[in-house]
């Protein structure tokens, strides 16, 4: 697989692993051709796993990197641009949470959050997924970025398993989005349209991502740190509360356990 990356431009290279992030939220969101109903207890299993990885990749393919980077730089202490690139990505998070109308799942609509419309509910559900997708989106792009810059610590390996872990993971959220809808009432293609269509930001920000690292390099430290802080942002703010929300705390607890496992495997085994 990693030879089949390296042959493309790296912007291409992250569009192709923001595309297939994207596509698997397509697949969890698809189940709701089969069925209707979606076992409780499954889904907080299953967006305990999405935290366990959103977890680990902030640090094993983003953080880490990021002190390594700068240690081979050698400009600035290894700690700065960690600590200042993670605040900022979870700043910006906020001021977007603030924002982007948009409401959590198993929350009425009168708890939407962001500045207040008369959008439907099903739009304000799949823009909260959406805000989650940001910075996946972003990790992917600057982890395809690094690797084009030539520096020992930033691999299309490592990148490859970042895209393959976070889409991993995708799934659940796709369904996560699809699922409440169907069993609302609301028809197959139009429960999947919008479980899709919440990870349609990836691929556009992974690019995105991919051209900011490529045009300035010395911001790359700075923006693999902006990636894990809005990462670890939407799992504090959003995905291990919702996780939480069914009353199933061991098994949302150890979902993300093995999340976090998968994740660090893919990192270490393939990067």
């Amino acid at each position: 697989m990693v030879g089949f990356f390296e042959q493309f431009h790296p912007v291409v290279q992250a569009l192709i692993g923001g595309l297939f992030t994207w596509g698997l939220t397509a697949i969890g969101a698809s189940t709701v051709f089969f069925t209707r109903e979606i076992n409780r207890k499954l889904l907080d299993s299953m967006l305990g796993f999405a935290a366990g990885v959103m977890i680990a990749a902030s640090y094993w393919s983003l953080l880490a990197p990021a002190i390594r980077l700068t240690e081979e730089m050698g400009n600035v202490p290894a700690w700065f641009p960690a600590v200042v690139g993670f605040l900022a990505g979870g700043i910006f998070l906020r001021l977007v949470d603030v924002f982007l109308p948009h409401l959590h799942m198993w929350f009425p609509p009168s708890e939407a959050e962001g500045i207040k419309t008369s959008w439907q509910r099903t739009i304000l559900l799949a823009l909260a997924v959406a805000l989650h997708n940001i910075p996946e989106g972003l990790a992917v792009g600057v982890a395809f970025g690094a690797a084009a810059a030539g520096l020992p610590s930033a691999t299309t390996a490592a990148a490859v398993a970042l895209a393959i872990g976070i889409g991993i993971q995708n799934m659940p959220e796709g369904l996560a989005i699809a699922a409440p809808l169907r069993r609302q009432g609301i028809s197959q293609w139009k429960s999947f349209w919008y479980g899709q269509l919440s990870a349609i930001v990836e691929p556009v920000f992974a690019v995105l991502g991919a051209a900011i690292v490529l045009i300035m390099r010395p911001v790359l430290p700075y923006a693999l740190a902006f990636a894990a802080g809005a990462m670890i942002f939407v799992v504090v703010e959003d995905v291990i509360p919702e996780s939480q929300q069914g009353h199933h705390t061991d098994l949302a607890t150890m979902g993300a356990m093995i999340g976090f496992a998968v994740m660090m495997t893919l990192d270490v085994a393939l990067g």
